[in-house]
C-alpha cells in the first residue's frame, strides 16, 4: 500500500523513524525496483545547521522543502552524486528526511549491473554490501536523480513509497554524519538506522 500525504505531514524527527522498514519503489525501464529503508537522517530548518534552509535560507534549489510534504528532495553534491530526501511537515515549515541506506529486494541482478556491471552472483561481498549502502549509492542503483525531483511519493509514478514490511526491529540513534561543518548541530542524534541491518553505511 502507498504511504499516505498524511503519513509525511509530521516533523521530520518522526518521519525519520517512522520510514524505517518502508519499501522505496522505483519503476524504471519496465521493472518495479523495490528496496527496504534501513538508514535516516532528519534535516529541520528552524534550528539545524545542517539544514539547506537553515535560518528561512530560500533560493531556487531549497524552495522545494518548503512546499507540501510528501514530495521527494532530490538534490546534487560534490559535482557527482545525488542524493534522495523526503520534505516532511506543514507547507512553508522547512524539513526533510534524507534516506541514507536502503537493503535491495528485487531485481538484484539489474541494480548490479547498473553498479558494477555484473550480475548478482558474480559480486564479491564487498561488491554486494556497498550496492545500496549509502545515499549516493542507493541513488545511482535506483536510477534516481534531479529529473525526479518534486515526484509526489503519496501516489504511484516514477517514485513512491509503500508499507508493505511488518518485521519488527530496534532502531538506533546516532549522530549524523558528513556535517562537521554544522556547529553544535553535528551532535544533534537526528541518524536513524535498523540494528545490525548489513545495508546500514556507518554503524
Amino acid at each position: 500500500m502507498i504511504i499516505s500525504k498524511e503519513f509525511y505531514n509530521r516533523s521530520a524527527l518522526d518521519v525519520a523513524q517512522d520510514l524505517l522498514g518502508k519499501v522505496l519503489v522505483r519503476e524504471v525501464d519496465g521493472k518495479v525496483l523495490k528496496g527496504k529503508i534501513v538508514e535516516t537522517e532528519a534535516y529541520i530548518g528552524a534550528i539545524d545547521k545542517a539544514c539547506h534552509a537553515y535560518n528561512g535560507r530560500r533560493t531556487k534549489r531549497t524552495e522545494i522543502l518548503y512546499e507540501d510534504a510528501g514530495v521527494s528532495y532530490i538534490y546534487f553534491i560534490y559535482g557527482l552524486y545525488h542524493c534522495f530526501n523526503v520534505v516532511t511537515n506543514k507547507k512553508d515549515v522547512a524539513e526533510a528526511v534524507l534516506i541514507r541506506a536502503i537493503e535491495p529486494i528485487n531485481e538484484l541482478d539489474y541494480i548490479s549491473n547498473i553498479r558494477y556491471n555484473k550480475k548478482y552472483d558474480e559480486l564479491t561481498k564487498a561488491q554486494s554490501k556497498n550496492l545500496t549502502n549509502g545515499p549516493s549509492k542507493l541513488c545511482l542503483a535506483y536510477l534516481l536523480n534531479k529529473d525526479l525531483n518534486a515526484v509526489k511519493l503519496y501516489e504511484k509514478g516514477a517514485v513512491y513509497i509503500t508499507d508493505d514490511n511488518n518485521e519488527t526491529f530496534e532502531i538506533v540513534e546516532s549522530k549524523r554524519i558528513g556535517i562537521d561543518y554544522a556547529e553544535e548541530a553535528k551532535d544533534f542524534l537526528w541518524r536513524f538506522y535498523i540494528k545490525d541491518n548489513i545495508y546500514v553505511s556507518k554503524k
